[in-house]
């Protein structure tokens, strides 16, 4: 089979359109469609500070590391799935990406029904785990119980848009994106203002949103995928043992994707932790605002990345390496573009921000509108490690992917939060993930300076 015949329903080519032509036909519709996500986040976190309060944001933000780490392990398996099919597809191998993609949401499924069970069956020690005390225990345990049926609509959703992307459809990845979330905000409103249903409600209405989501995914899989329909995997032990191999590849190949979600559970972790000690529940309320803005320009961020990996992997596959540059470079100054543009807006109007989810004469709002212009430094960091974790992936370096999540996320970010408030007291607590984030950039170009100048010598 030619390379022609994969030309999808959107007529992309990654192997020959112009590098600029694709990713723009890739970044708009996924920024688009996580701008809707975004307005979600956004939208929940005023409907529930204007309608529960500051104990409704603190309650979401200690429940919220459950939520990302589910989104995290979709993109384990979405990220994973979607690099190795496209280097399959750069080889016209179209019925081994079909098999990896019905695998990978095979495994995700499986994994997702298991992770749920695990927090039905124990949720206060899963509570506890996340931080809750006694104080807000009724409060966060209000909202979890609704929300865990979210675990398997979301990891089915998190794997189908980055297949969908792959397959070809751009578009349809953003409505999947784009309607569900203009679900969730409809009733996250009319669930927690006219029905007064507390913390219940804005589970609910995140519930019905996934399943809507979810709906959306199987209908393309099943009745509009092109190259990557659903494949009848064989019941054999001989089938279960290569099905086991290839979901363990794929595990590895968007390992980061994984670690990257679980690094932004960690910083809400860590930071609950270290911000109840130095400044109590007002200190985590106001912390809650930063935890609901920091995913959305993760997010934002991510966008890049995801526009640019099915372009990346497809030409590294294919032996094209200039393209493969081209996409880098261009996905590098596009991150840096966004990290300083938002930075600059959280310099400039952090009190503007802080009411939208709070009142202004708060406690709380006034923490976070000193706070919010010191934990915007580290943005442009953010921006170019996300970059390089996404590159890593494309070009199958899990190894090195993990390595500079893990460094950003967990290691130096758990560092910073302890001692940036030693020295600096309760600033300290702000400048901690910008302070994790410079020092990985700065691990980051130490590696590229030492890699290029051994090259140079070999």
């Amino acid at each position: 089979m030619s390379k022609k015949k994969f030309d999808n329903r959107d007529s992309i080519d990654f192997g020959s359109n112009d590098v600029a032509t694709l990713f723009r036909r890739y970044f708009f519709p996924t920024l688009l469609g996580m701008l809707f996500s975004m307005a979600f986040i956004v939208t929940d976190g005023i409907f529930v500070g204007h309608g529960i309060g500051p104990r409704g944001l603190a309650a979401i933000n200690l429940v919220g590391p459950i939520m990302l780490l589910i989104n995290g392990m979709g993109m384990m398996f979405g990220m994973g799935v979607s690099v190795v099919a496209a280097i399959h597809l750069s080889h016209d191998n179209i019925k081994a990406a079909r098999i990896n993609t019905t695998q990978a949401f095979f495994a995700g499924i499986i994994v997702s029904v298991l992770v749920g069970a695990m927090c039905y069956v124990f949720p206060k020690t899963v509570l506890t785990l996340l931080g809750v005390g006694a104080d807000m225990y009724d409060d966060a345990y209000e909202y979890y119980i609704w929300f865990i049926p979210t675990c398997l609509l979301m990891m089915i959703e998190g794997i189908g848009l980055f297949v969908i992307r792959l397959d070809g459809s751009p578009r349809y990845a953003m409505m999947s994106n784009i309607i569900p979330s203009i679900v969730n905000i409809v009733l996250d409103y009319l669930f927690i203002f006219p029905c007064k249903m507390g913390l219940m409600g804005a589970s609910l209405a995140t519930d019905i949103g996934g399943f809507v989501a979810m709906l959306m995914v199987a209908y393309y899989m099943i009745f509009r995928a092109k190259t990557l329909k659903p494949y009848r995997l064989k019941m054999t032990m001989m089938s279960l043992r290569l099905t086991l191999r290839n979901v363990a590849y794929i595990v590895k190949m968007g390992a980061s994707g994984f670690v990257g979600e679980l690094a932004v559970a960690v910083t809400m972790l860590t930071g609950n932790i270290i911000f109840n000690h130095y400044l109590g529940t007002d200190g985590v309320s106001a912390y809650s605002i930063a935890c609901y803005l920091f995913p959305l320009i993760y997010m934002v961020i991510n966008a890049v990345a995801q526009s640019s990996q099915p372009i990346i992997s497809y030409n590294y596959g294919a032996g094209l390496h200039s393209r493969v540059r081209d996409t880098m470079k261009l996905s590098m100054i596009i991150s840096i573009a966004i990290g300083v543009v938002i930075t600059i807006i959280f310099l400039l109007l952090p009190s503007l921000i802080v009411e939208i989810f709070i009142n202004e004469d708060s406690k709380t709002a006034i923490i976070a509108s000193e706070g919010l212009p010191y934990y915007s430094l580290g943005f442009v960091f953010l921006a170019i490690n996300i970059c390089v974790v996404g590159y890593y992936q494309s070009l199958e370096k899990a190894g090195l992917a993990v390595v500079v999540t893990l460094l950003r996320g967990v290691v130096l970010l758990v560092l910073a939060f302890i001692l940036m408030p030693m020295v600096l007291g309760s600033l300290g607590l702000w400048i901690a993930v910008p302070v994790a984030e410079l020092s990985t950039t700065l691990v980051v170009v130490i590696v590229y300076i030492f890699s290029n100048s051994k090259k140079q010598i070999q």
